[in-house]
C-alpha cells in the first residue's frame, strides 16, 4: 500500500530580508477590511526603523488606536516623529507617521497644477467640495497620490527611504489598483466632454448644450441640490479643463509607480473565508498586472497548546462527568471545553491557511498569531513584528 504524499509546506516569507534591502523604497499593504493591515504596516515600518532605515508609513485608517500605539497625540496630513526611535535615542534608524487627509491631498494637486487664481476659484466651488470629500474613489486615488508626493521626497529631502503604506478599507481590495483607470474614465466619460466642449465655447453654447442634453436631470438635480447646480458645474468645468490631462497623466505614473521594482506588496488577510478570497482575487490580479507581490502575512491565526489534542480532552471531559461531582472536576471539565473549543478554532484556522496555500504554492506566507489584547503601544507593536519575522 502506497504511502499518502505529504503536502508540500508553504514558502516562508522572510519579512527581514525585505525590510532590510536598501533598494526596497515603498512597501504596500493591502487586502479586505478588518484583518489588521493598519497595524502590521505600523509593526513593519516600526521593525524596519529600529533596524536602521528611516521610514514613513501612511495610514488611511482614521482611528485614533494607530496614532496611540505611536505615542502620539494626532495624526494628520504632515508626517510626524516618533519619539525612542533613531534620532531620539534608539539606533540610526528613524519613524515618521502621517494619516492621508483626502482633502488636503486633493486641493495640494489643484495647487500644484495650476495657477494662484485658478486654484482658489477651484477651492471656493461647491461642486469641487463636494467632489474631493465623497466622489467615489477619490480616497483610493489620493492616496496613490500621496505615495506619489512621498515618493519623490526620498531623494529631494533625505527625509526617508522607505515608504510603508496601509491601503484604504474598501468593500473591495481591487479598488486601491482601479482607482487611476477609474479617475482616467471619468475624465474621458461621455457627461465630462459634454461639460467641457461648451465651456471652452462660451456662456450661451453651454447653457444651450447642457439645457437641450439634461433638461430632465437638471430640473430633478437642481430640486435637490439648488438652483445653482448648473452653475457650479460650468464654473468647475472651466476652471479644472486645464488640469484635466494632468490628473491623468499622475492617474498612469503612479499606476507605473506600483510596478517598479524597489515596491513591494505585502497581501494581509485573517483564516476567515471572505479575507482570504479577497486576498486570492488581489494576488491573481497583482499577478495578472505584473506587479511585485513579496509575500502573504495570514494574521491572527488562533493557536492552541501543544500536547493535548480535542479528541483527548473531549475524552478526558467525559470521564470526569462519570466522576462524583467537586468543585475541582468542575473547574477541571470547564477548562478542558475551554481546551476543545481552542483546538478546534486552532483546526479550522490551519485548515484554511493550508487550503490558501495549495492554491497558490508559488506565494511566499507568513503566519502571525492572535495576541490575546489589542496592539495599543509600541511594545505590542513589537510583538507583532517579532512574529512578521518569524
Amino acid at each position: 500500500m502506497t504511502a499518502a504524499r505529504k503536502r508540500p509546506s508553504p514558502l516562508a516569507f522572510d519579512v527581514d530580508q525585505l525590510l532590510k534591502d536598501p533598494e526596497m523604497k515603498v512597501i504596500v499593504t493591502c487586502g479586505s477590511g478588518g484583518v489588521g493591515k493598519t497595524t502590521t504596516a505600523a509593526a513593519l515600518a516600526l521593525r524596519a526603523a529600529e533596524q536602521g532605515r528611516k521610514v514613513v508609513v501612511l495610514t488611511i485608517d482614521p482611528a485614533r488606536r494607530l496614532a496611540q500605539s505611536l505615542g502620539l497625540t494626532e495624526l494628520d496630513n504632515t508626517p510626524r516623529r516618533v519619539a525612542g526611535i533613531g534620532s531620539d535615542g534608539s539606533g540610526d534608524g528613524a519613524l515618521l507617521a502621517m494619516m492621508l487627509d483626502m482633502k488636503r491631498t486633493f486641493d495640494d494637486v489643484v495647487s500644484a497644477h495650476t495657477t494662484p487664481e485658478k486654484a482658489e476659484q477651484v477651492f471656493a466651488n461647491p461642486f469641487y467640495q463636494s467632489l474631493s470629500a465623497s466622489f467615489a474613489g477619490t480616497q483610493e486615488y489620493m492616496a496613490m497620490e500621496k505615495l506619489s508626493q512621498l515618493r519623490g521626497q526620498l531623494v529631494e529631502q533625505g527625509g526617508w527611504d522607505l515608504i510603508v503604506v496601509d491601503t484604504p478599507p474598501s468593500r473591495s481590495a481591487l479598488d486601491f489598483l482601479d482607482a487611476p483607470q477609474r479617475l482616467g474614465r471619468f475624465l474621458d466619460g461621455r457627461m465630462i466632454r459634454l461639460l467641457t466642449a461648451p465651456a471652452r465655447a462660451g456662456g450661451k453654447a453651454y447653457l444651450k448644450v447642457v439645457t437641450a442634453g439634461f433638461g430632465v436631470f437638471t430640473k430633478v438635480m437642481t430640486k435637490i441640490l439648488g438652483n445653482d447646480l448648473l452653475g457650479n458645474v460650468s464654473a468647475f468645468v472651466a476652471s479644472l479643463e486645464t488640469m484635466f490631462g494632468g490628473f491623468r497623466e499622475r492617474a498612469e505614473q503612479t499606476y507605473e509607480l506600483l510596478k517598479a521594482p524597489d515596491t513591494a506588496f505585502i497581501v494581509v488577510a485573517s483564516p476567515d473565508p471572505d479575507a482570504l478570497r479577497e486576498a486570492s482575487f488581489f494576488v491573481e490580479r497583482l499577478q495578472q498586472d505584473e506587479m511585485p507581490l513579496a509575500g502573504v502575512v495570514l494574521n491572527r491565526l488562533r493557536t492552541v497548546a501543544e500536547g493535548l489534542s480535542a479528541q483527548r480532552a473531549t475524552a478526558a471531559a467525559e470521564r470526569l462527568s462519570e466522576l462524583e461531582l467537586t468543585p475541582a472536576t468542575e473547574l477541571a471539565a470547564a477548562a478542558l471545553a475551554v481546551h476543545v473549543e481552542s483546538a478546534e478554532s486552532a483546526k479550522h484556522d490551519r485548515a484554511m491557511v493550508n487550503r490558501f496555500a495549495a492554491a497558490h504554492p508559488d506565494i511566499a506566507q507568513r503566519c502571525v498569531p492572535a495576541l490575546p489584547t489589542d496592539v495599543h503601544d509600541l511594545a505590542g507593536l513589537r510583538t507583532v513584528g517579532e512574529a512578521l519575522a518569524g
